[in-house]
């Protein structure tokens, strides 16, 4: 099945299937994938899916719709194309059984498996990442919730307030890393706001971000 995978500043915030016919994406909360942020329209795009083929077609957004860097009205999608919406990238990956259908009977030896990353980066990294180590989670300190663990199970875990703050928690190879996503506040990490690159986080680490206190918790 095709999906989006989307980035900002080289970190993977959410991952989307394309399971109907038609897709829409925009800042407003009926989209069916919603990203809240001032540059994304209301209705930004929408996508089409035909068979194993993906169309993009821009809305008339205000800042635009861009594929590979090239601003497009309608355009046919192929495997890894990134589409551009605001500050964000949007990788699209083609469904593989498609994919397989497309390519030549014989492969040429070693050919890379189809989705493979080309680069060890959170943005290309694939849905299948190392697995994360067992207990790893974030700890909420204070509200309603306090005491809860919230398991770092996924890739990329999102936190904070959408529209106030969010950040989020990937996870890579080498352990996990706190990046600041959007919002006018970012993160704070043991006291100190973390900047514009990712930061390492180490076991009983403080976290705040819109007033959430939490603690990172590593097996």
């Amino acid at each position: 099945m095709p999906k989006l995978i989307i980035s900002i500043d080289g970190v993977v915030i959410k991952e989307a299937e394309l399971t109907g016919e038609r897709t829409t994406l925009g800042r407003r909360p009926y989209n069916d994938i919603v990203i809240d942020n001032l540059a994304v329209s209301g209705e930004h795009a929408v996508l089409y899916l035909n068979g194993a083929e993906v169309f993009i077609e821009d809305l008339n957004s205000t800042n635009g719709t861009y594929v590979n860097g090239k601003a497009i009205k309608h355009q046919l999608l192929q495997n890894n194309d990134i589409i551009e919406v605001g500050k964000y990238k949007i990788r699209f990956q083609a469904d593989p059984v498609g994919v397989a259908a497309a390519a030549p009977a014989s492969p040429a030896p070693h050919a890379a498996p189809v989705g493979a990353a080309t680069a060890p980066s959170a943005a290309s990294a694939p849905a299948s990442a190392p697995a994360a180590p067992a207990g790893a989670a974030v700890r909420l300190l204070n509200g309603a919730a306090a005491g809860r663990e919230v398991p770092l199970v996924k890739v990329v875990t999102t936190i904070g307030k959408p529209g106030v703050a969010v950040a989020a928690i990937t996870r890579r190879a080498q352990g996990f890393m706190l990046s600041h996503v959007d919002g006018t506040q970012p993160p704070t990490v043991n006291g100190t706001p973390i900047g514009k690159e990712p930061v390492n986080l180490h076991d009983g680490d403080l976290l705040e971000l819109a007033g959430i206190q939490m603690q990172f918790v590593a097996p």
